[in-house]
């Protein structure tokens, strides 16, 4: 059966396209993890770069930038490890400062906040409004340090909405963090809770996969529905907007 027979499409126009796999309830499971950039929302500032490549080059030197990184679906720590292997510094050298790094990176993100200025993807609020009337409990699962991705939550309004996340603190693979977020997830709602992760990229759907978990891709990222499409989520949707949409619409 190919992915076209298992997929029920809805083209509402030519920029609203939604695909839902046959018999998957995406509103209707126990937890939610939500990836952050690209996903809930878009920075409109260069504070989090910004303070990757300051904090970088004061404690390991000018020659560390971000050229060369995919960042996109990334992890911060990866990112971390990615621009130094770039620069030609060792994990030797690099993994005993590490966690100095990473904490400068949060103190810097931290005094710098009120310069974020976060802009709402689509149908964020009234998707995390959906799923909270239907008794799910949302996390998150980002690339983001912890501290970080809390902050992001705070400058955007969306803080309360979430009680637990996975971040990359002390995983620098996607697929971990998830792990991690679906860990908490289970203990929350219990062993047998059925958990989503939602997100914008194709990483994101492999570690979804990864940890045999459905996966709602949304192509608000740097990533087309049809290149989302290639990675067999369970559900792709131009938006969280046009999806919630489209499901109040065939109810």
């Amino acid at each position: 059966m190919t992915l076209r027979d298992r997929m029920q499409t809805i083209q509402q126009n030519n920029e609203a396209r939604v695909a839902i796999e046959e018999g998957f309830a995406w509103d209707n499971q126990d937890a939610y993890l939500f990836d952050i950039d690209g996903t809930l929302l878009r920075s409109r500032d260069r504070v989090h770069v910004d303070s990757f490549t300051t904090t970088l080059q004061k404690l390991m030197g000018p020659e560390v930038t971000l050229e060369g990184v995919a960042l996109a679906g990334n992890t911060d720590t990866s990112i971390l490890r990615e621009a130094c292997a770039l620069a030609g510094i060792t994990p030797e050298v690099l993994e005993p400062q590490l966690a100095a790094i990473t904490e400068a990176i949060c103190h810097n993100v931290a005094g710098r906040k009120h310069e974020m200025y976060p802009q709402l993807m689509p149908g964020v609020e009234d998707t995390l409004q959906h799923l909270a009337d239907r008794g799910a409990i949302l996390g998150l699962a980002t690339g983001n340090l912890e501290m970080i991705g809390w902050i992001k939550m705070e400058r955007a309004g969306l803080r309360e909405w979430f009680r637990f996340g996975g971040f990359s603190d002390h995983f620098p693979l996607r697929s971990e963090l998830v792990g991690d977020a679906a860990k908490k997830a289970r203990e929350l709602a219990g062993p047998n809770a059925t958990v989503c992760v939602v997100g914008d990229t194709p990483r994101d759907i492999e570690a979804a996969h990864a940890n045999h978990i459905p996966v709602v891709a949304v192509a608000t990222g740097h990533f087309s529905f049809d290149e989302l499409m290639q990675h067999k989520p369970e559900v792709c949707t131009t938006s969280l907007a046009y999806l919630l949409q489209a499901t109040r619409d065939q109810s």
